[in-house]
């Protein structure tokens, strides 16, 4: 996704914004940033990466969700839309209307230029400090190149980048694995 005008909000204002929002908006320390124009490799990837995962996982006790679910990290609050993510077990929702979680274990972001350096720095500090999550996926959208972060013990992350369309990666946090070639197909 593309990252548009910034402006100063409380989380308050931000919450009920959102609920009659046209466009999705993420809150990164008190600046509203517009969400606008995914890409069609991004829309697909993302939906090709939710499709798997989501056949993959249908028999067990996960939940998958694709872009439109708030991630609420902890602490700061701080509201993204990443592109994937799975809960292990319930999913913790921060309201009754279940717009937002908080717990996931696995989480996952299509990388465009405009986006990929606070995809890979900012927003990773953020998504560091929920405790459930074991693996970080970033999925480049234009050549075959993933980077997977996978948790190796307290504030450690240990990086595997996977580059060609012979590649497969396997996930820790859940029951699962890929090829770059499917994923790209």
């Amino acid at each position: 996704m593309v990252v548009t005008i910034a402006k100063s909000i409380t989380v308050e204002e931000y919450l009920a914004q959102e609920e009659v929002a046209q466009e999705k908006n993420e809150l990164i320390r008190g600046e509203m940033i517009q969400m606008v124009g995914a890409s069609a490799n991004h829309n697909l990837l993302t939906g090709k990466l939710h499709a798997r995962l989501l056949l993959a996982l249908e028999d067990y006790d996960y939940t998958v969700f694709m872009s439109d679910m708030k991630l609420c990290p902890p602490h700061f609050q701080n509201y993204f839309y990443p592109d994937v993510m799975v809960i292990n077990g319930e999913p913790c929702f921060t309201n009754a209307k279940q717009t937002t979680v908080t717990n996931p274990c696995l989480i996952a972001e299509i990388l465009s230029v405009s986006t990929e350096g606070f995809d890979k720095n900012q927003k990773f500090t953020f998504y560091r400090m929920i405790p459930e999550l074991q693996e970080y996926l970033l999925i480049d959208q234009c050549a075959y190149r993933v980077e997977l972060y996978r948790k190796i013990g307290d504030r450690q992350w240990l990086l595997t980048e996977l580059i060609g369309e012979e590649e497969v990666f396997t996930l820790e946090s859940v029951p699962v694995q890929i090829t770059l070639a499917d994923l790209y197909k």
